[in-house]
């Protein structure tokens, strides 16, 4: 394996990471533009990608951690450590900075009783786990058909479970009702109706597959010597899937909050044009220009991502007396004033994403790769 083709994953991992950070804080002050919101419900945008296409990166990845074969009782206990610790870091997340200011500005305890249980780094962690285990102990063919399985009986079920009036509404699909079961509502999200979780336990299913199809991609890539025709491959199964998916559509609608079946695979399909490109650019075209930013995102993802997460959580826990958080108040007087309403609020966004990008090269120059 070629030095350009780890460069190429490296890329659109940071490529994935960099938008993920300028779609996640965007402060307060004005919409951000709408290519950069998540569809309210059905749809799809920019943003919406974002995450499908880091759990495709993983799975990329997957193929090159797992070229060293391991026996099988140290390889389950370190998958199993790497999501465990995945999981945990995601929940200590949504508790962190575990503690609140009171409106009588004291300070209180955050109680663990309210707090969100799943969420993106658990959803990923669940993804890694069940991904890497098909990965190991699947043959590629049956990998492919567990791809179709999972697609379909997610379809299945939430159309056959619960009446027809509630099979895609937010508080009644059957993802929900699991989720109110398992969970409870005190540790469910609460952006949206009550009861409902975009990250919950059974649409985390679907999201599986775009952690195998990226795993599928990465042994194509690993083991095709022809990069054009890895490049050829990849493209028009990419238009392959986005063709399905739009028909499924019709009948399936986009969903990123559901995350359904024909939205998985317009992602999937996505996901493989963009790395196709950055193949033919990487490898094919043999430039380098630009790539270097993305490459620092791509070498420490996660610890990028979760310090992007837990600084504006940060920023946002001490408040004025109108209620704004310090994040929000910096977009509102440093780059609302120059620059108004969506433009302002992308402004603020970049320059805290070059925040995070510079946490990377400091590692980057260092030496630092740390493997969550």
């Amino acid at each position: 394996m070629s030095a350009a083709r780890y460069t190429a994953l490296d890329v659109f991992r940071g490529l994935t990471v960099c938008v993920m950070i300028v779609v996640n804080t965007s402060p307060a002050g004005a919409e951000p533009f709408a290519q950069l919101q998540h569809a309210p419900w059905f749809g799809f945008t920019l943003a919406d990608l974002v995450f499908p296409s880091f759990l495709f990166a993983i799975g990329n990845s997957m193929v090159f951690a797992f070229r060293k074969p391991l026996p099988h009782k140290e390889f389950l206990l370190k998958v199993a450590r790497r999501a465990a610790l995945i999981f945990l870091l995601g929940f200590l997340m949504y508790w962190f900075p575990f503690v609140h200011q009171t409106p009588e500005g004291a300070w209180a305890f955050n109680d663990i009783g309210h707090i969100r249980i799943m969420g993106v780094l658990q959803r990923i962690a669940l993804c890694y786990l069940f991904a890497a285990l098909a990965a190991r102990y699947l043959s590629v063919r049956s990998v492919a058909i567990l791809c179709v399985v999972l697609l379909l009986g997610y379809w299945g079920l939430l159309y056959a479970v619960t009446p027809a009036s509630e099979a895609m509404s937010m508080a009644g699909n059957l993802g929900a009702k699991v989720d109110q079961f398992v969970l409870g509502l005190d540790h469910m999200y609460r952006g949206g109706a009550k009861g409902y979780d975009p990250e919950g336990l059974l649409s985390t299913l679907p999201a599986i597959v775009n952690v195998l199809a990226g795993y599928l991609c990465g042994r194509l890539i690993l083991h095709s010597e022809d990069r054009r025709r890895t490049v050829l491959i990849l493209s028009g199964a990419g238009l392959a899937l986005v063709a399905a998916a739009l028909v499924w559509n019709l009948g399936f609608p986009f969903s990123k909050r559901l995350w359904t079946s024909s939205f998985a695979l317009l992602t999937i399909g996505l996901d493989c044009l963009i790395l196709s490109g950055v193949i033919a650019w990487v490898d094919l075209a043999k430039r380098r220009e630009g790539l270097g930013f993305f490459e620092t995102f791509g070498r420490n993802p996660l610890v990028i991502y979760l310090f992007s997460e837990l600084l504006v959580i940060s920023l946002q826990t001490f408040k004025n007396s109108e209620g704004h958080g310090l994040y929000d108040l910096i977009g509102l007087h440093l780059f609302q004033t120059p620059l108004t309403g969506s433009l302002g609020a992308l402004a603020c966004a970049i320059v805290y994403m070059l925040v995070c990008w510079a946490l990377g090269w400091w590692m980057d120059r260092r030496g630092i790769i740390v493997k969550l």
